[in-house]
């Protein structure tokens, strides 16, 4: 009698296995086996998963009982990345402490991930708003201090009303909040940033050391940083002291500048709009930019406009006076926020130049000698300078050095680098955060909390108002302290600390969890870092791992760690995305979107193992795929199929299992049995591969599949034909296909482990080796077509005849029916791949 497979018998008592036998706890000062370090990004604790979210956490599992099976000292922590503004938000509208929700979410979140059989070295739990991990947080605040890498500044930011909180550029989505969709605003507050512009350089060249990296994330780092080189030019500000700095990658043209041109945000405004007569005018027109998109502002396409300061800088190459007009088409995210102008050789200023009637002046000429204003578009190739002085007649590319070098020597500019890469701006006018620790005397200036008296903790008896505002503004008792210096009466900084600080440097707390007087012990991390296998999404592409090698190489510089990276290897995996009933459109699963799929009602009826290998299945995994929940019908009936066979045999495994069987020698000389092993080491072949490159599960379950199909087919014909080998053969490709499907299907193949008299988990056995000496068949599967389409497959031996194989194909069943009311016109064969018969 075959015992039904019920998963919701079996894997409650295989999740509590792993956790009372702690399989996956680390002894991290282990030095007797290897070290992996599998880390999948942690979570916000925001509100319950969906199988969007499975989708990370599953592959991190399969990589990591896969590692833990190759006997690897295994290293695989979980935490919370539990400070932030949703659980603030939530609680001005719910009424209730983010503590509180946050750690209910928590809780929640924990139970679906023991739920899917995700596993954990929970001994090593962190939660970023736990004080004994933002004390840590606070004194690598301190560290930076010390450095000279956190400062304090008057900066233009992005402010949202709502949230009532500074914004990153990054959380600003077509000029408004990513989080409440309100518009942003830009307001000039002092802040606190890292210096990480002081790292820019390395942290481009670095690049080339990540070579386990996608392509795509370099990339996206590379641009972000964004190295250019070029000159800073001074252009003085007629009546006034004051200089306008410009960058320029084309200094070869300022001979034709014919208008200077600065960002709506630039500093230089304050000084423009006094006294200034056209002050109303250009305040609207500053107001009207900044509610513009930033990206559609320097498009190509986007028509370009400006406003005539009023006033004049001086280009001391020509001597000329040159209007300083204030435009949409400049950035201060970009070089000094002041662009010269020279309409003759950039598109965006020649099409300014003729929309305001501005002059334009042909410095550049075509190796023909046959440019003439007006001009019909700039000329932007190379050439040779004209109207350019003691510079005429040389090609542009030499001029660009002499012209630099003339104005080294006359202070009026010099080469230079520049970056896109802007410090770090980590102050939030929020409550719930770390929160920052300083304090500001009259008498002694900013003083850092000594860290002794870390943590500066986060008062829980706050009262939230609908203003957004932070608690801690009216909170008088943490505000008012005694200067650390003189004792005297002070202020406590009242900002926290942007969240991406918190998550910066989790990777190091892992292997110090409970260490109280050291934000991690060096030996330890040096054992350990870099992370060998790091997982997350691609959103998180460019800043939180930039940030993380930024944290990473300042505490390399100081001697606190060896390495100069974080994340040896990383994957990125794609988005699982559902039609939403209210769109109709394809799109990430979100509440808003009414397309969330939990897993607990789908858990409860197919089982964690179906939904685990479904997820796999659903497609690469470093792409996007479309969640069906019909599919996980057919993947649950698979699943079944899979555990029938080992019901079947299960005499057969166990007498496998303990080496029972007759060798595989005597086994092969059945030929049935020969090709089922063949097939089991080209199997353990293809899906050691997939573990081992770019996570190919989709194509490993895939060869499950075929292996499966395969042994159902024999199955039936060593039982029916009493096959005494092949019976034999069945219980072997069944007792090793067990060890491989572990990683996948956990609950299921301990249960069946448990069945073949074993009481140690799976995942202490070893990984099995393939056979090399059986990969190769003597038999090729043929695909027969009719008029192109596949109607069916053969397997035949490899040196079989053209004419064997039409007739093969036509005494076929399948092929025969189809063809009986057809008559044949051609038959076309492909050696060893397939035969394609022509009928009408």
């Amino acid at each position: 009698m075959i015992t039904e497979y019920k998963p919701e018998n079996i894997e409650a008592k295989w999740l509590k296995f792993w956790l009372e036998s702690r399989l996956f706890e680390a002894d991290v000062n282990n030095t007797t086996k290897p070290n992996f370090y599998s880390l999948v990004m942690f979570p916000y604790p925001s509100a319950a998963l969906h199988v969007g979210h499975g989708r990370n956490y599953i592959i991190g599992d399969v990589i990591s009982r896969y590692k833990l099976m190759q006997g690897f000292n295994l290293l695989t922590p979980m935490g919370w990345d539990s400070f932030g503004l949703p659980a603030e938000n939530a609680a001005i509208k719910n009424k209730i402490h983010p503590k509180i929700s946050t750690d209910t979410n928590i809780a929640e979140m924990k139970r679906q991930l023991n739920q899917w059989g995700v596993c954990y070295d929970w001994n090593k739990e962190i939660a970023t708003c736990k004080k004994d991990y933002y004390k840590w947080t606070q004194w690598l605040f301190t560290y930076l201090y010390k450095k000279g890498l956190a400062y304090k500044k008057k900066a233009s930011v992005n402010w949202c009303d709502s949230c009532k909180t500074v914004l990153a550029n990054e959380q600003v989505v077509s000029d408004n909040c990513e989080r409440c969709g309100n518009p942003v605003q830009i307001k000039d507050l002092k802040q606190w940033f890292f210096k990480i512009t002081d790292y820019a350089q390395l942290l481009l060249d670095d690049l080339d050391l990540l070579k386990e990296w996608p392509d795509r994330v370099k990339l996206m780092q590379k641009n972000w940083i964004g190295r250019s080189k070029g000159v800073k030019i001074n252009f003085p500000l007629i009546d006034s002291d004051l200089v306008l700095e410009c960058f320029t990658t084309r200094v070869d043209t300022i001979f034709g500048a014919t208008y200077a041109a600065i960002a709506a945000e630039h500093p230089l405004i304050e000084e423009i709009l006094k006294g200034n007569n056209k002050k109303s005018d250009i305040i609207s027109f500053i107001n009207k930019v900044k509610a513009q998109d930033k990206v559609e502002r320097t498009k190509e396409d986007t028509p370009k406009t400006g406003i005539n300061s009023g006033k004049k800088v001086l280009n001391k190459m020509t001597g000329e006076e040159i209007p300083l007009w204030i435009v949409d088409y400049v950035l201060m995210d970009y070089g000094t926020g002041a662009v010269m102008a020279v309409p003759a050789h950039d598109d965006r200023d020649f099409a300014f130049a003729k929309k305001y009637d501005l002059p334009i002046k042909l410095v550049i000429q075509n190796m023909q000698k046959d440019l003439i204003l007006p001009l019909k578009e700039a000329y932007t190739e190379n050439g040779i300078l004209i109207n350019s002085a003691q510079f005429n007649d040389l090609n542009n590319i030499d001029a660009k050095n002499k012209i630099a070098l003339y104005m080294e020597d006359n202070a009026i500019g010099g080469e230079t680098i520049n970056f896109r890469l802007r410090d770090w701006l980590i102050s939030r006018q929020r409550y719930w955060g770390a929160p920052i620790p300083i304090i500001y005397c009259k008498k002694c200036g900013i003083q850092t909390v000594t860290e002794k008296d870390l943590p500066v903790e986060l008062p829980e008896d706050v009262e939230f108002l609908p203003t957004g505002e932070s608690p801690l503004v009216r909170h008088q008792s943490f505000k008012n302290v005694n200067c650390p210096n003189c004792s005297g009466k002070a202020l406590r900084e009242v900002d926290t600390m942007d969240t991406f600080v918190c998550s910066s440097w989790y990777y190091f707390r892992y292997l110090s969890s409970t260490n109280e007087n050291k934000i991690f012990d060096s030996e330890v991390v040096n054992n350990w870092l870099p992370v060998d296998q790091y997982i997350g999404g691609i959103e998180h592409a460019i800043l939180h791992l930039l940030y993380s090698r930024f944290i990473t190489k300042v505490l390399h510089d100081g001697g606190l760690v060896e390495t100069n990276e974080p994340f040896k290897k990383l994957f990125t995996q794609g988005m699982i995305c559902k039609k939403s009933p209210l769109t109709g459109r394809l799109e990430k699963m979100s509440k808003s979107k009414g397309n969330v799929v939990s897993p607990d009602a789908l858990i409860a009826k197919y089982g964690a193992d179906t939904v685990r290998m479904y997820t796999l299945f659903i497609g690469p995994p470093e792409k996007d795929a479309e969640w069906n929940d019909n599919s996980v019908e057919g993947t649950y009936r698979f699943v079944k199929r899979i555990w029938n066979l080992y019901e079947t045999n299960i005499d057969m495994t166990i007498k496998a299992h303990n080496k029972q069987t007759a060798s595989i020698e005597k086994l092969v000389k059945s030929k049935e049995a020969l090709t089922l092993y063949i097939k089991l080491q080209q199997t353990l072949m293809k899906i050691t591969d997939d573990m081992e490159g770019q996570f190919h599960f989709n194509t490993a379950v895939a060869s499950f599949m075929e292996l499966t199909n395969k042994m159902t087919t024999f199955n039936t014909h060593a039982y029916k034909e009493q096959d005494p080998l092949l019976k034999e053969m069945l219980g072997v490709v069944l007792d090793t296909m067990l060890l491989v499907l572990a990683p996948f299907v956990p609950h299921l193949t301990e249960e069946i482990w448990s069945k073949l008299g074993e009481d140690r988990s799976i995942f202490l056995a070893k990984w099995p080796v393939f056979d090399k000496n059986y990969l190769l068949s003597d038999q090729i599967e043929i695909v027969v077509q009719i008029n192109g389409k596949i109607k069916a497959k053969l397997e035949v031996d490899t040196n079989i005849s053209k004419e064997e194989i039409i007739t093969l194909a036509k005494q076929n069943d399948k092929i025969i029916l189809l063809l009986s009311n057809k008559t044949i016109k051609k038959e076309i064969y492909v050696p060893k791949k397939l035969i394609n018969i022509v009928a009408i």
